[in-house]
């Protein structure tokens, strides 16, 4: 009988199994009908007043080092933002509160004001930022009588060595809306710290870090419902080491001295720029105060131009120093022999006006190629390039140097120069070209325009034999917590000559070594620690008075030294200064200075230059 219910058993334990779940699934359907359908209007109604505030926590943007990592360049200082969340003000108490805030921090409560467009707002809002830890004090002291009143951590830029540091670096500042219209989809906000000129701005993404948040539970009006917030830490930003030698930046400072003018020491077989200096420059840390816009407006208008970085964002007429590229392009060409002579009379005769060499009558006689460049005989190469290289020849050497081109050197900002010809001359001026043209263009005058930079390059490309690198600021990237190397910027060829050939480069080089020993630079480049090459510059400036001339020296040294140890130092002496042939002496005070492993007054005294320098502050 008991095995016959074994069915019935089974089925009536189903049975029960259905009518549990089936109350069980009635249960949580009215539950969902009554939440959604009856009491929705509730739910939802306390789902809009309930959420989260998130406030950013600023990143730690990266420092800057020197090529040794030793030296920090650009470094975080402490410093702090004050808040102010309006609505958590009693209304009785605002013009209290906001006056003795206005006090605290040395400004107008009219500034404040300005800032709170809504006094019910539980919206926190920045009132002053790079605020020192004493003012921080004196707030925290008097909290009790500030509410509403809040600080939070906010590092500014301190640029440790200013001065020519400062086109490189560049600055930070307050991103702006037309940035933030580029950089929106970026990371970036709308109080986001952005880099504006030089390495701050090249590298940014790489400084800016990852900013934190702060999440709070709010109600609707923004009031802080709970105690306790989720917090995700900031990241810091990467650390950037500079390819530049700060030693040899403040030996470059001081030979350049304030003269207006640029200098560039680059390292030929890696593209490595180990000092840039432009003078005049300006202090890197102005940008940082509350009166940054006042003070880029005051720039803006000093003479000669604080921002502008000459080494790589203006050009000049190269002057003799393209004598180089002519000399290059004959030997190459084998339009006329190197060995045959021309006669400097001094002066010249051609469609009916009169050319004078810098050395005017009696000239300089008979003159090779070689002499020709070591004594920069104006004649001898007005000759050449008028009649047996012309302007098409002269412009595509020109180019094979790397002249009018970007030079693509990791800045925001670069000059790419000029290199004229005859198509460009009838398009432009819808005048046909003339042989005086090709005159002044053969002796780096005309419409030719270089930057420093680019002369620098013209050397490496002789030091190298063929070859220029790209010219690179970063050296390395590291992490700012253990110091671990990221990326290495390695030399990248940036050009190779592929029309010149392999014999012309050793002739050329001899031709420099013999300009500094016997030529135009034997007496201001003479020096016992280091054999260089190079050439001298003297580019004539027409202004409203008179005629004046730019100065300028490209070289490299040690000429008998492996390609890997060579360096090449550019620098120019603009007209706007008193004329005294000063870029010759500056380049071989920076030669002496690095290979003597010497300051800047020791070099100075040892190449017997002490005599030309004028002393500081000297009343005449």
């Amino acid at each position: 009988m008991i095995e016959n219910n074994r069915p019935l058993t089974k089925v009536f334990t189903i049975f029960i199994l259905w009518i549990i779940l089936g109350i069980t699934f009635a249960v949580y359907f009215s539950r969902l009908f009554i939440m959604q359908v009856i009491e929705g209007d509730v739910y939802r109604s306390q789902s809009k007043t309930i959420s989260s505030q998130v406030s950013t926590i600023p990143a730690q943007r990266g420092e800057i080092f020197d090529r040794n990592y030793t030296l920090p360049l650009v470094v975080n200082t402490d410093s702090f933002a004050v808040n102010i969340t309006p609505g958590e003000i009693p209304s009785s108490l605002y013009d209290t509160v906001t006056n003795r805030l206005a006090h605290f921090l040395s400004i107008n409560k009219k500034e404040i004001d300005a800032k709170i467009s809504n006094r019910k707002s539980f919206s926190t809002i920045e009132v002053k930022s790079n605020v020192p830890f004493s003012i921080i004090s004196n707030i925290a002291e008097n909290s009790s009588d500030l509410p509403g009143v809040s600080w939070v951590s906010k590092p500014t830029r301190n640029y440790i060595f200013n001065g020519s540091l400062s086109h490189i670096i560049g600055y930070v500042g307050n991103i702006t809306k037309e940035e933030m219209n580029v950089m929106y989809n970026q990371g970036y906000k709308a109080n986001s710290i952005v880099g504006k000129t030089g390495i701050e701005r090249q590298y940014d993404s790489l400084l800016q870090g990852t900013p934190g948040r702060e999440l709070r539970t709010v109600d609707v009006r923004g009031r802080i419902i709970s105690d306790t917030p989720i917090v995700e830490v900031p990241k810091s930003g990467k650390n950037l080491v500079l390819t530049i030698d700060q030693t040899i930046q403040t030996l470059a400072e001081k030979a350049l001295g304030e003269r207006v003018g640029a200098a560039v020491v680059l390292k030929a077989a890696t593209g490595e720029i180990l000092s840039m200096v432009s003078y005049p420059y300006f202090d890197s840390n102005i940008f940082a105060t509350e009166n940054s816009s006042n003070e880029y407006i005051k720039l803006m208008q000093t003479e000669n131009n604080p921002l502008l970085n000459r080494a790589v964002d203006a050009t000049y007429p190269p002057a003799s120093t393209f004598k180089v590229i002519m000399s290059t392009a004959l030997l190459s060409e084998g339009a006329f022999s190197p060995d045959k002579k021309i006669e400097c009379r001094g002066n010249m005769s051609y469609g009916g006006r009169v050319f004078h060499c810098w050395q005017d009558e009696p000239g300089h006689g008979f003159l090779d190629l070689r002499e020709a460049l070591a004594q920069s005989c104006d004649i001898y190469f007005w000759v050449v390039g008028r009649d047996y290289l012309g302007v098409d020849s002269i412009a595509y050497y020109a180019k094979e140097f790397g002249l009018g081109q970007d030079t693509k050197i990791d800045l925001p900002s670069r000059a790419t120069g000029f290199v004229p010809t005859a198509q460009w001359k009838e398009r432009r001026y819808h005048e046909k070209w003339m042989g005086g043209d090709t005159m002044a263009i053969s002796i780096g005058q005309g419409y030719t325009l270089v930057t420093p930079l680019q002369l620098a390059n013209m050397l490496a490309m002789v030091s190298n034999g063929g070859k220029i690198y790209k010219p690179h600021l970063l050296k390395e990237v590291r992490d700012p917590v253990s110091d671990e190397i990221i990326s290495e910027t390695k030399p990248e060829i940036l050009l190779t000559s592929h029309s010149i050939p392999e014999e012309v480069w050793p002739v050329m080089q001899d031709n420099l070594r013999y300009t500094i020993t016997d030529g135009s630079g034997k007496y201001p480049m003479a020096n016992k620690v280091v054999k260089t090459a190079g050439k001298t510059g003297t580019a004539e400036v027409t202004d409203v008075k008179q005629k004046v001339w730019h100065s300028w020296m490209v070289a490299y040294g040690p000429w008998d030294g492996p390609v890997e140890d060579r360096i090449v130092v550019a620098v120019i002496v603009e007209a706007v200064n008193g004329w005294e042939w000063w870029a010759p002496y500056a380049t071989n005070i920076i030669f002496q200075g690095i290979f003597a492993k010497q300051t800047y007054d020791e070099a100075v005294d040892a190449l017997g230059f002490r005599y030309l320098v004028k002393p500081k502050n000297r009343q005449d």
